[in-house]
């Protein structure tokens, strides 16, 4: 072990880096921060520990992709404002361009033969890996009843009453804030980043590091962050109103998927069901099952799973023709961009503007007690969708039709990989796809 912190690190270097992160960011949140830990905190050394968790518990706290706000957060304390952003947007670009490239193949090629039999695997799958991620937010946020009545609570106002999810949201955070009055030990659950451990050797940021001059807490800068955001945000949302019109489709998915941005508490997962309502149910710039392929594409892709936005960005501004009947792979390409830029704005204002506030407090962070109460609500939401997705792959003409027993097989093969033998998301998808693919040719 080193006993000497490594050399500063360029910005071309970091630049480097956060470009090959981009690329090699597979395996959802928690993979992405496993490789960040190992790269940053391990093998390069710029963070220590210490200081790496204190910024995670913040972007867990936050709405949005923590995994991307965690690489904008670090890159932003190495190199200032664009270090942030070179770091963030450099996390998203290359998932960006891979799903325009696979929502085109898609579109243009998915009813041939061997492209539907991939499908036909994948579906089975999805809906395995979206009952997984409910039992692990599950694991995490329901420690005692009154989480389990929080997160039946939110099954129910959304399952039987249809209830949106920003409304759920809201509904649980309130419970969260009071409730924490009468019963604080209810809703302090804490999360599962509070304890560094040490061994890696001196860091380039290291736990007794000042933090430098762009990270001290000044009013002013926090005011002209969030002025600047806002700025942006309004500029862009002109722009599209200005050449479209307020109710085009682009901008109502600018609009849509910037509501869409503040409602990501507890990761893709639980804004998906907000993102079906909306893009499926009251747009219908998509069908289900496409919203099925969409959540399968985002899986397989690098990047943050919430990159699934511009597969319905995509698919969207295809089929409503946004640029005309001439333009359709423009079209949608703009519009995958278009909500792209106002998912993830949200996500640099947040940390570009509170990083100097988590900097001037290196205690733990933790949940907060609307938080916990809205990680619990979360679990609810997302087995209402793992059941939406097995009602579409299981009868796919509907309770009247006849049911899939190939895709029940497929679908409990993959749930038996991801639970009993613990395989990654990558292999259970790409044998779902073999078998479906198997299954497919021989009808």
């Amino acid at each position: 072990m080193s006993t000497e912190a490594p050399a500063a690190v360029s910005f071309s270097a970091a630049l480097r880096f956060w470009l090959k992160l981009g690329f090699i960011s597979f395996g959802g949140p928690a993979g992405q921060i496993a490789i960040m830990h190992a790269e940053l905190v391990e093998r390069r050394r710029w963070i220590s520990e210490r200081r790496f968790l204190h910024a995670l518990n913040y972007c867990m706290v936050l709405p949005g992709p923590e995994a991307q706000q965690l690489a904008t957060y670090i890159g932003w304390l190495m190199h200032r404002t664009w270090g942030g952003i070179v770091a963030g947007a450099l996390f998203v670009l290359p998932s960006l361009f891979i799903l325009i490239a696979l929502s085109w193949v898609y579109l243009r090629f998915g009813d041939v033969p061997l492209v539907a039999g991939l499908f036909y695997g994948i579906k089975p799958a999805v809906t395995a890996l979206v009952l997984q991620a409910a039992h692990r937010i599950g694991m995490r946020a329901l420690k005692n009843k009154w989480m389990w009545a929080i997160a039946a609570a939110a099954f129910i106002a959304i399952f039987a009453f249809d209830t949106p999810f920003p409304a759920i949201v809201m509904a649980a955070a309130l419970i969260g804030h009071f409730g924490a009055k009468a019963a604080p030990q209810v809703f302090a659950l804490g999360g599962g980043h509070d304890a560094a451990k040490t061994g890696y050797g001196p860091a380039l940021i290291d736990d007794d590091t000042p933090p430098p001059a762009h990270a001290r807490f000044a009013r002013a800068t926090l005011w002209r962050v969030l002025g600047i955001g806002l700025l942006l945000w309004a500029a862009a949302m002109a722009a599209v109103v200005a050449a479209h019109g307020w109710h085009s489709t682009l901008a109502q998915m600018s609009w849509f998927f910037t509501k869409a941005a503040l409602v990501t508490f507890g990761g893709a997962y639980a804004v998906l069901p907000y993102v079906y309502q909306g893009a499926v149910e009251t747009h219908q710039w998509l069908t289900g099952p496409q919203m099925i392929d969409g959540l399968a594409l985002g899986e397989t892709t690098p990047g943050p799973l919430i990159m699934v936005v511009a597969f319905v960005g995509f698919v969207g501004g295809w089929g409503q023709a946004v640029l005309g009947p001439d333009s359709l792979f423009l079209g949608a390409a703009l519009a995958a961009t278009v909500v792209t830029f106002f998912t993830f704005l949200p996500s640099f204002v947040f940390i570009l503007a509170g990083g100097p506030l988590v900097e001037a407090t290196h205690g733990k962070l933790g949940f907060t007690a609307p938080l916990s109460a809205i990680t619990a609500a979360v679990v609810g939401v997302v087995v209402n969708l793992a059941l939406f997705f097995a009602y579409h792959v299981l009868w796919p003409q509907g309770f009247g039709g006849r049911f899939d027993f190939p895709s029940a097989l497929i679908a409990v093969a993959a749930a038996v990989a991801l639970f009993r033998f613990k395989r990654g998301v990558i292999e259970v998808i790409a044998g779902s796809a073999v078998l479906g693919m198997a299954v497919h040719l021989l009808r």
